[in-house]
């Protein structure tokens, strides 16, 4: 494979993401930044999302707003990438068409210098036939069901492994191909804010992020109740607490993703507040390398991916008798943090693109 940059006279490389996840609503995830960043290196770079079929808009899945905002066509962003959301009548992969149908319907050839799949649903025969050189990247655990089914037989044809954690790539099992363990990053100069604005940020805690069943809505109403003069914002879709909470926490729904580095800048802590579902051991939140990034401290539910770093502004708990001292010592880290913000950096998509492009070069097709 060649650098994406390209070499005098060489073809700029060309790479397919076959993601979970399209970029046209509220969240950005790993896949979506790694094109970002291989496109702005001169890659042609296609993404294609899961798809939106017929029945994930008759039974609400999919609401017409969402919908709107997705292009029904092939479309090329800001950053060059080709955009791909296809709609079908039923979901991948239960009666879709093949990934090489789709691209064809889209006038995408095939002949990739490598296919990047993190979304087991679009596993299909003609993946394989889409490059010689095909890596699973695995952002989650699937310790059954139909993902673990079409995961395990995406390891026995795929040529190496990407993995967000140490928990996810151990999930995996016995590997007879290469891995590397790539968690996920910041785009931190998005993030960061600037130095002349940076003032001490009042008590106001920010959660930004799914509100599935790995988010502690417990938690949160905990450490309301038991700081009434701190300020909670709570930020993501279909955010609909359990129960009513506390007066100082405020659930705004879901934040463009264009504008969730001016609300971290009015916070002084970022909340984690992971919850008891054993998916959590494999995470590695983005949200993480973001609220450093914007200087913020970080308070989390301990997990094997996320450890205290107090002197970067990171405090843990483990449970309900050393959460409450835990958000106290990150509303007491200095604000701006700013040796958290230094080491976000470290973790930028920048440097992360650099590792993954380094074992794309590294790896050679699986033969059988």
């Amino acid at each position: 494979m060649t650098d994406a940059t390209g070499r005098a006279g060489a073809s700029p490389a060309r790479i397919l993401f076959l993601s979970h996840s399209h970029p046209f609503g509220a969240f950005r995830v790993g896949s979506h930044h790694y094109a970002r960043v291989l496109s702005q290196r001169g890659a042609d770079v296609v993404h294609l999302s899961s798809p939106i079929s017929l029945v994930h808009r008759l039974t609400g899945r999919v609401d017409r707003q969402q919908l709107a905002r997705v292009p029904r066509r092939a479309r090329r962003d800001d950053d060059g990438v080709l955009q791909v959301v296809p709609r079908t009548i039923l979901p991948a992969p239960v009666g879709a068409p093949s990934v090489a149908r789709m691209l064809q319907r889209e006038g995408i050839s095939a002949g990739f210098d490598a296919v990047l799949i993190d979304q087991p649903l679009l596993w299909d025969r003609s993946v394989r036939s889409l490059s010689e050189r095909v890596i699973y990247r695995p952002t989650d655990l699937y310790p059954g069901g139909l993902k673990n089914a079409l995961q395990r037989r995406i390891l026995a044809e795929v040529d190496g492994v990407v993995a967000t954690s140490d928990e996810v790539l151990r999930g995996l099992g016995a590997l007879h191909v290469p891995s590397l363990v790539l968690g996920n990053g910041a785009e931190v100069a998005r993030f960061a804010q600037p130095t002349a604005e940076a003032r001490p940020r009042p008590a106001r805690c920010v959660y930004v992020g799914a509100l599935d069943d790995r988010f502690d809505w417990e938690r949160v109403e905990a450490w309301a109740r038991a700081l009434p003069e701190v300020e909670f914002v709570v930020a993501g879709p279909d955010g609909r607490p359990p129960r009513p909470v506390p007066s100082n926490v405020d659930v705004v729904g879901p934040v463009p993703y264009a504008d969730v580095p001016a609300l971290l800048h009015t916070a002084r802590v970022g909340l984690l507040p992971l919850s008891d579902s054993p998916l959590n051991a494999g995470r590695s939140p983005m949200k993480l390398y973001e609220y450093l990034a914007a200087g913020l401290a970080v308070v989390a539910r301990e997990t094997p991916g996320i450890r205290a770093s107090p002197d970067l502004g990171i405090e843990v708990y483990t449970d309900v008798s050393d959460a409450d001292a835990a958000l106290e010592r990150a509303l007491g880290h200095p604000s701006p943090n700013r040796a958290g913000g230094q080491a976000a950096s470290s973790a930028s998509w920048e440097h992360k693109t650099d590792s993954l492009e380094e074992f794309l070069r590294s790896v050679r097709r699986r033969r059988a």
